[in-house]
């Protein structure tokens, strides 16, 4: 540790040229990332629709539909000149109309009148032409502004790929409209409590450089998403702050006796421990995410993981480097701190220990129950509010009803069976219209008499029958509806793919719905083992578990007693981000708690732990709900705002957990941990052998 300390000091030049130049190039790379929106993405590969989808793309030349596009009162003449029109359109892949259902000469000489209705009016009603429009993943902002400038204002369009737009162009500038909020809040703070103008800016140099090259390094990867790209630089800089104050802080004590050189080389010595180990927890933490099968959880964690370790190694090297360069103008722009004389908050605390005992067993135990009963969302969450696509949806569901297509794929071969399934699927109630070889060309003219003109239901492979519902996007009944469509599918085929918005959510929900145990569980287990090892107890793992638990059941549970619904990744992500990026609170105020026990009674001491950390814990505590607050109120992507809101109440929530509850825990499991806990060295009466009351 000597050397490496020594080498900080004697090389700072040449320590901040190197995260400075690093800073740079990430910055510049960091614009290079490609940002992916499409939940689907990250279903694990053997998920039904995620094969379908891989085969229907291999298979067929058309991709699936990611847009509807309504043009009012036009003729059928019309229509296909529009539709001409938008398959021009860059990013456009594939455009679907009346006329590839029912043939370009039968449209052209049969009366819509002698048509099947039911088809008719999927795409042609009351004088407006609708279309289905499929867009390449990646190129929704292209296209979408393309569609946009050939229907113009009068004209609506929606869909996953307009919703995906519309997020993009307000996601560019949404991480930079987040940092200009929560920056100032947080020098706001430190101006508070630290004692030189500089000093803040320092903290931010050093936690910037790493979220820059964090941000950068991600170019590693083939793309990030939407939710890490939003969510990673805010929580790298919140949950990180904390290193930087207490290095910084011991700077200062050390100053006081020694040379600015020596004690900085102190300063590092005395913080690096304490700063690894509030780091490992929240590590551990974030590492639970990597273990989701849904791999959002995954590209959330190792960026979140990668943005602390970049965070600790930026203030153990580059922080010091900066600082002692910076020295000087540190003590030429000193001034005075605010101080907050809190013992009285702590003698308050400790009268008040029971009924708050109480009062918070009588909040925790309905909220533990209440939080299973919760309504959730597995998709991207709700619309754009008050915008354009938002708009265009009602004034398409308006005309044609709710717009919500899927697709099967079968094993091509079976005319019969394949005209069976399509009877089937009319009759279950929510499908309007049943698009398939059967009803288009019919099931007794085989294949080869119509060679080229059935490529939009058959491959060399597979079959595909399209389905027109109105069902939700996402609801019990969609789900129920997806259940029985399989259902109805594999009573004709042993191989059936389901493809299609609502088939991608059916996935997700079951495919985070399996991760929710085993993430918590790993979150748990690896903070308890922290907490085992660094405090040799078996005891206090269980009452710090406790209290930052107890803080998650309560934030959650506001979802339910609001009446609202949550999205399940916001769910699973506050699961594991809350709990650690907040048990430092509990493992702070304990540490030094345990460390007074060794020289006065229980409730002395936890009494002078609470007058002296509590100021540290509500800094910290507000900087991190700063952060939720701050993607609260600039995301326009509903599970990132919802998050953000999650974020900001349970760190307020575990803030009070751990000024309330935790402290009383202590005192009432006084003796207890006392016998359970390795060379404790509590200070005990002479007279009984216990505790001095």
């Amino acid at each position: 540790m000597e050397r490496f300390t020594s080498g900080i000091v004697k090389r700072r030049k040449l320590i901040m040229i190197i995260f400075i130049t690093l800073a740079v190039i990430c910055g510049i790379m960091a614009g290079g990332v490609l940002i992916n929106y499409n939940l689907e993405d990250y279903l694990p590969k053997d998920s039904n629709s995620t094969e379908g989808m891989s085969l229907m793309e291999k298979e067929f030349d058309e991709d699936f539909p990611t847009a509807s596009v309504m043009v009012r009162n036009v003729s059928v003449h019309q229509a296909l000149e529009y539709k001409e029109n938008l398959e021009n359109i860059s990013g456009v892949t594939a455009v679907t109309w009346l006329d590839d259902v029912i043939g370009q000469d039968v449209l052209a000489s049969t009366p819509l009148e002698f048509l099947d209705s039911s088809v008719i009016e999927a795409y042609y009603k009351n004088g407006n032409a609708l279309f289905s429009v499929s867009i390449a993943p990646g190129f929704e902002v292209e296209a979408v502004d393309g569609i946009y400038e050939v229907i113009g204002e009068e004209n609506a369009a929606s869909g996953s790929s307009v919703s995906k737009a519309v997020v993009q162009k307000l996601s560019a500038t949404e991480t930079l409209r987040s940092l200009l909020i929560l920056v100032p809040l947080i020098i706001i703070v430190l101006l508070l409590t630290t004692s030189s103008y500089i000093e803040p800016l320092l903290y931010l140099a050093a936690l910037g450089v790493a979220i820059l090259i964090n941000m950068g390094t991600n170019l590693l990867f083939d793309d990030i998403s939407f939710i890490t790209y939003t969510v990673s630089p805010i929580l790298q800089m919140a949950v990180s702050l904390d290193y930087a104050i207490f290095l910084m802080h011991s700077f200062k004590e050390y100053r006081e006796r020694y040379e600015p050189e020596e004690a900085m080389k102190r300063a590092i010595k005395k913080s690096f421990t304490a700063v690894a180990a509030s780091a490992a927890t929240t590590v551990i933490g974030f590492l639970a995410l990597i273990f989701m099968r849904f791999g959002i959880g995954a590209d959330l964690g190792i960026n979140l993981v990668k943005g602390v370790v970049l965070s600790f190694i930026s203030v153990m090297i580059f922080l010091p480097a900066l600082a002692l360069s910076f020295v000087r103008i540190m003590d030429k722009t000193q001034h005075k701190t605010v101080r907050m004389d809190l013992k009285r908050v702590g003698q308050w605390l400790m009268k008040l220990r029971i009924p708050l005992l109480i009062i918070s067993i009588l909040v925790i135990i309905p909220c533990f129950l209440a939080k299973d009963k919760i309504t959730f969302e597995y998709g991207s969450g709700a619309g754009i509010k008050a915008s354009r696509a938002e708009e265009d949806k009602l004034a398409i569901e308006e005309q044609f009803g709710k717009i919500n297509q899927m697709a099967i794929l079968v094993p091509k071969g079976g005319n019969g069976s394949l005209n069976m399934l399509s009877n089937r699927l009319e009759e279950i109630e929510g499908i309007s219209a049943v698009i398939s070889y059967a009803s288009y060309i019919g099931p007794a003219i085989p294949e080869g008499f119509v060679e080229g003109q059935d490529s939009m239901f058959n491959s060399e492979n597979y079959s595909r029958i399209i389905l027109y519902t109105d069902y939700e996007i996402e609801s019990e009944e969609t789900f129920a509806a997806i259940e029985k469509i399989r259902a109805t599918a594999e009573q004709y085929f042993d191989e059936v793919y389901l493809v299609g918005e609502s088939a991608s959510v059916y996935d997700i929900k079951d495919s985070i719905t399996a991760d929710n145990t085993l993430v918590t569980l790993i979150a748990v287990l690896g903070i308890f083992l922290v907490i085992l090892i660094s405090f040799k107890s078996l005891s206090l793992p269980f009452l710090l578990v406790f209290a930052i638990e107890a803080a998650i059941w309560i934030n959650l549970s506001f979802t339910y007693f609001q009446g609202g619904s949550l999205n399940y990744i916001g769910y699973l992500v506050i699961n594991t981000v809350q709990l650690g990026a907040t048990i430092d609170y509990a493992i702070l105020i304990t540490d030094r708690y345990m460390h007074n026990r060794t020289l006065l009674p229980a409730k002395e001491a936890i009494s002078k732990t609470l007058a002296n950390n509590i100021v540290a814990v509500m800094i910290s505590a507000g900087i991190l709900a700063s952060a939720g607050f701050a993607l609260t109120l600039t995301s326009s992507n509903p599970i990132v705002r919802e998050l953000g809101g999650l974020l900001a109440r349970g760190t307020i929530l575990s803030f009070v957990m751990v000024s309330t509850v935790l402290p009383a825990l202590l005192i009432l499991f006084d003796k207890v941990i006392r016998k359970t806990t390795y060379k404790n060295g509590f200070h005990l009466s002479k007279k009984t052998g216990g505790d001095i009351k």
